[in-house]
């Protein structure tokens, strides 16, 4: 059963008030994310309140600066998800709008998280800010929530071998094809879930049809071929290898994700799938034949299987 996901803008449900609330953007959930939300989950069960992970929608980046660049690291739908693995109770979605952008510190405590929500503590990393113009910060929030009976407590940064775990070192892990190192941050291989869409066929045709996939707004990792897992609904787990990219023997050039799923010969059109990077095998390239193209592509499915330690067929 999945957990319910609430916004911000509307009433708690009195069932859920009195909650610890893991307060952030948690965007790629990682090691860092996890430590805050793990403080807020461990602190509503010792007093017996509801627990709540948060998180913002859209990100405040694209808010401020929407001409950047797709950097997103998981879809609402998948953080639903992780936060209940962590063992919350409920997540909730702060829409990010002028609206939330111009409220106060002030009132983002004390009309917000006390008033509406019935917060009755709250965890944050040590620097996180709120209100407009990040006007407050974590002495703010501690002070504000004091003054009306809210608790806050902050979780310092995770770090490994002298380096902050952090969604920015996630997201150049990615386009530099280190899957390795991203793996290791986020606790599991990074995933694009989407619904798989039409294509010209051109892998059917060459006897490796895939499932293609629009990246739509998350992160566009390095350009190549990887060694990949699905997800496929049902909860069926498969072994493949996808090309993520756009595609430079084919024209016209569209950026996909095309996933070519070993030994399964199901329709998956329309549905929805997720797909998980596991090894970076080499960047795109362009084939003069489609026998080049195909020799390349058997190759790349047995490294592939290797890697994964799927069974040869």
């Amino acid at each position: 059963m999945t957990i319910p996901r609430l916004d911000a803008r509307a009433p708690m449900p009195e069932s859920l008030r009195g909650a610890i609330i893991a307060l952030g953007n948690f965007d790629g959930f990682h090691r860092g994310h996890q430590a805050v939300a793990g403080e807020a989950i461990s602190w509503a069960w010792a007093e017996g309140r509801p627990a709540i992970i948060a998180t913002f929608d859209p990100h405040p980046v694209r808010h401020f600066a929407p001409q950047t660049p797709p950097f997103r690291l998981t879809t609402l739908g998948q953080r639903q998800e992780l936060f209940e693995a962590a063992g919350a109770d409920a997540m909730l979605v702060f829409h990010f709008d002028g609206a939330l952008a111009a409220t106060t510190a002030e009132d983002f405590v004390l009309e917000l998280l006390i008033r509406r929500l019935g917060a009755a503590g709250v965890v944050t990393g040590e620097d996180f800010t709120f209100g407009k113009g990040r006007g407050g910060n974590v002495p703010i929030l501690a002070e504000l929530g004091s003054s009306a009976g809210m608790q806050a407590r902050a979780v310092g940064a995770v770090s490994e071998h002298g380096e902050v775990v952090s969604s920015s070192r996630i997201r150049e892990a990615l386009k530099t094809g280190d899957c390795g190192t991203a793996t290791h941050l986020l606790t599991r291989p990074f995933a694009i879930r989407g619904t798989v869409e039409h294509g010209a066929k051109l892998g059917r045709s060459i006897g490796y049809p895939t499932a293609n996939l629009s990246l739509g707004s998350y992160l566009r990792p390095a350009y190549g071929i990887y060694a990949v897992t699905g997800l496929l609904p049902g909860g069926q787990i498969v072994h493949g290898a996808a090309n993520l990219g756009i595609r430079p023997s084919f024209d016209p050039p569209i950026e996909l994700l095309e996933p070519y799923f070993f030994d399964f010969s199901g329709d998956l059109y329309g549905q929805e799938i997720e797909v998980a990077l596991h090894h970076y095998l080499r960047p795109e390239a362009k084939f003069d034949t489609l026998e080049e193209l195909t020799a390349q592509m058997e190759a790349d499915c047995l490294q592939a299987r290797a890697l994964l330690g799927a069974a040869q067929g």
